[in-house]
């Protein structure tokens, strides 16, 4: 690789900032005279670094040689310390490590200690001070400045969901449908302990009296004085029973609560009701465990099947009585998806407004509407509507993941919107029917995440305006304005602010340097000290390449982003046949031809391999990636294989024209949505490629689940022909080159059935030139080294056979 002191270090020395004292190894600090004169009085030899080999062992062994990245940073309620997850490579699993605020004492936690600092997903109270969480089934109270714990729970049931209530003085948590109360400290209006709100229960049916027993029963109560006055005590026993009674909900057949939640003022709860529906799932076999029998495990549903409904449903604890969110909105008869609403802050102008987010389940709307306690009426603050499909990120409790939350004086709501073809950010006024949504940010650039500052005065985002491949901070007002970009090295900078605002934890990686944590000042041009090294130094001591990004012009005129790898980048030099190879990312909605480190880091570095065996290798972001606007994401919309795969077919026409490859001398290779597009490059473009792999590839997307495929070729039995033009199996006819497919057994994603089905049928249509290499432990992501290097050492050999041999 580039070492730190060449190219990369004047990259991060001018971007992120100086790399003090505790940065990577290979960074090392100007001794000064009395550390010289140390040196030579005691001079002491420097081991010497491992040498890497590059060879596909040696690139499988994936984390263990490139590292783990340092995950889910919080800070400590006094900004003193950072907590973050983190598994160095010779590590069994991975840790909870603490550093100072200022980059010092770095270390793992032991066991004890880990118990008492805030978890990775936490609750917090307004202070930043107090953080809920559940551990193992409890929920749990840390003071993340005290460093104490608290149990608030131990018990064999499970509890979820804890919430702070009655300004932060209670907890709240579910446990077996309902919803429980309990304060944290005794006192006036707190005097009663735990509490359990709710009696949620199934539907009691009482048997059916015939007319016959109804007449017997009748004529008891007339003739006897003893059974009139038995019945009368019974009625009276009961009145004063349901008086006591906890506020009753009661659910149907086939129905759970998955959430509940206690307004602000403490007088209604919340419920999300979700009716599971009866739909036949896959079924995975497992034939190596440790029975020695053949076991399975249910999948999913497939699309198209049906699916759960989820509705919302309110609570009055005074009167006991329940009823149905109003969902007139949406329309009659339409099915939608609630979520719980987002309440603004207990203490606020107007705390009892609240906001839940609806979705359709066609995909096609998004609607964010405040919801009245009382009434159960519904008012829409935002609506949403894409012909294609609506995106949404995140989720919808005004977390930092969030896709919507309160701001200030909570009357006015923040939420991303692609509405204006860019996903970016919107205020609305809730408090004001027919408020206006007024968009704070704008550009052919995209917000990825949001979140309001401790103060609540100012926005951190984190945006690609600079480039569709870069990830950068900025603080802005929360009323909008000028953004202050506080980060500025090439590539991907995320993290969180600490609660005095004064720092920033950041996780920041390049194209060829892995993930690694840093703090610098919350300004801009702030000098970054690098806290973590997690690559080997056996990983740095080799030249990786530091792809070109490139743009091509694909048939319809748009511009395709990719990454370029060319021998010359490594030092090695091109096979005089010209060969190259295009890899086809995966999906879901994802990006690859960026600045920053690749999720797909196996196939960055096979990718490497390739280059200094003389092959030319491209990356594009073919279309639907993700990062590139409305547009680019639904331009698949009914069509799969369609404009993504001209993309790639156009890519390689780019490296004839552009690197002097030879046309007949093109590889394929890909996994997930692009294992898909290699099958249906070789069959639907076989004068494209001489030969591909296809790995753990969708063959049938009406056997793919339902919430990916829904979204993009809506469901098979309502749209039939856009599921045959867009799965490979249909085209298996026009196989005519050499084809790999690799397939985990276990896959509960895309399922091994989508390979064995598609082999079927090249059985039957005669077909030679192909070979399935399944892999019986692993699931849709490998774990094993083995497996990996298993299936690469074959797709090398297919490459070096079929496009370097004679043609």
């Amino acid at each position: 690789m580039r070492t730190v002191s060449g190219v990369t270090a004047l990259l991060l020395t001018t971007a992120l900032g100086s790399l003090t004292a505790g940065g990577p190894a290979s960074v090392r600090p100007t001794p000064n005279a009395e550390t010289r004169a140390a040196f030579r009085q005691r001079p002491v030899p420097a081991p010497a670094a491992p040498r890497f080999e590059l060879t596909v062992d040696s690139i499988m062994r994936g984390p263990k040689l490139v590292g783990y990245p340092p995950t889910d940073l919080r800070w400590s309620g006094d900004s003193s310390h950072l907590y973050f997850e983190w598994r160095q490579s010779n590590d069994a699993e991975g840790s909870t490590w603490v550093v100072n605020k200022d980059g010092s004492e770095l270390r793992k936690l032991s066991e004890s200690e880990r118990r008492a600092v805030p978890a990775a997903v936490s609750v917090w109270d307004a202070s930043h001070h107090r953080a809920l969480f559940v551990d193992d089934g409890d929920i749990v109270l840390v003071d993340s400045i005290a460093g104490t714990r608290r149990n608030i729970t131990r018990t064999t049931a499970r509890e979820a969901n804890p919430r702070w209530a009655r300004n932060e003085t209670a907890v709240t948590f579910t446990r077996e449908n309902n919803l429980y109360l309990l304060p944290l400290e005794m006192g006036p209006g707190n005097a009663d302990g735990l509490v359990q709100l709710t009696d949620v229960q199934l539907r009691k049916v009482d048997p059916r009296e015939s007319d016959n027993q109804k007449f017997l029963k009748a004529e008891e109560q007339q003739l006897i004085d003893h059974t009139r006055q038995e019945v009368e005590k019974k009625k009276k026993a009961e009145a004063e029973q349901q008086s006591r009674a906890l506020p009753k909900f009661e659910l149907r057949d086939r129905q759970t609560v998955s959430d509940l939640q206690l307004t602000p003022d403490g007088t209604h709860v919340f419920l999300l009701v979700v009716e599971r529906a009866e739909s036949k799932r896959q079924d995975v076999p497992n034939y190596v465990t440790q029975s020695g029998f053949t076991e399975t495990a249910p999948a999913r549903v497939s699309v198209g099947e049906i699916h759960n409904k989820q509705t919302l449903a309110i609570l009055n604890l005074r009167t006991g009585t329940s009823q149905m969110a109003d969902a007139s909105f949406a329309g009659d008869g339409r099915e939608i998806y609630w979520t719980l609403p987002v309440y603004s802050r207990e203490g606020s102008r107007d705390e009892s407004l609240a906001v839940a987010a609806v979705r359709a389940a066609n995909n096609k709307d998004r609607w964010l509407v405040a919801v009245d306690a009382d009434s159960g009426k519904t008012r829409v603050v935002d609506r949403q509507h894409d012909e294609a499909w609506v995106r949404e990120l995140g989720g919808s409790n005004g977390s930092e993941s969030s896709s919507y939350g309160w701001i200030p004086e909570q009357t006015r709501i923040w939420f991303l919107s692609e509405r204006d073809g860019w996903m970016h950010l919107y205020t609305v006024d809730v408090s004001t029917p027919g408020s206006e949504a007024r968009q704070l940010t704008k550009g052919a650039w995209e917000v990825s995440s949001v979140s309001v500052s401790p103060d609540r005065q100012k926005f951190y985002l984190t945006t690609s305006e600079v480039h569709p491949g870069e990830r950068q901070i900025y603080a802005m007002p929360v009323d909008g304005g000028a953004r202050v970009r506080l980060t500025a090295a090439t590539g991907s900078s995320e993290g969180p602010v600490s609660p005095d605002q004064t720092t920033l934890g950041v996780v920041y990686s390049y194209v060829n340097k892995p993930p690694d944590l840093y703090l610098l000042a919350n300004r801009p041009g702030a000098t970054a000290k690098q806290v973590t090294t997690s690559s080997t130094e056996e990983w740095r001591s080799f030249k990786w390449i530091d792809p070109q990004v490139v743009t091509y012009t694909a048939r319809d005129g748009a511009n395709v982003y990719a990454r370029l790898f060319t021998p010359e980048m490594m030092g090695a030099r091109r096979d005089p046949l010209a060969p190259a190879v295009v890899f086809a990312h995966g999906s879901g909605y994802l990006q690859d031809a960026h600045k920053y480190w690749s999720s797909y880091f196996r196939e960055y570095m096979f990718d490497n391999l390739l280059a200094s065996r003389g092959y030319v290798v491209l990356d594009p972001d073919y279309r639907a990636s993700a990062g590139y606007g409305r547009d680019w994401r639904t331009a698949i919309y009914e069509h799969m294989g369609g404009k993504d795969l001209d993309d790639v077919v156009d890519g390689a026409k780019f490296l004839v024209d552009t690197q002097k490859i030879d046309s007949r001398r093109i590889g394929i290779y890909g996994g997930s949505y692009g294992g898909f597009l290699t099958l249906m490059a070789l069959f639907t473009s076989p004068d494209t490629f001489a030969a591909g792999a296809a790995l753990r590839p969708v063959t049938d997307w009406a056997h793919y689940n339902h919430g990916y495929t829904s979204n993009i070729l809506n469901e098979p039995q309502n749209d039939p022909d856009a599921y045959r033009r867009s799965s490979p199996i249909y085209f298996a006819a026009g196989l005519r080159k050499p084809l790999f497919i690799g397939h985990g057994m276990v896959d509960t994603n895309v399922l091994f059935q989508d390979t064995v089905r598609l082999v079927q049928r090249l059985i039957e249509l005669r077909k030679e030139n192909w070979e399935v290499a399944p892999f019986p432990v692993e699931n849709h992501a490998f774990e094993e080294e083995t497996s990996w290097a298993d299936e690469y050492k074959r797709i090398l050999k297919l490459f070096e056979t079929h496009l370097k041999g004679k043609m």
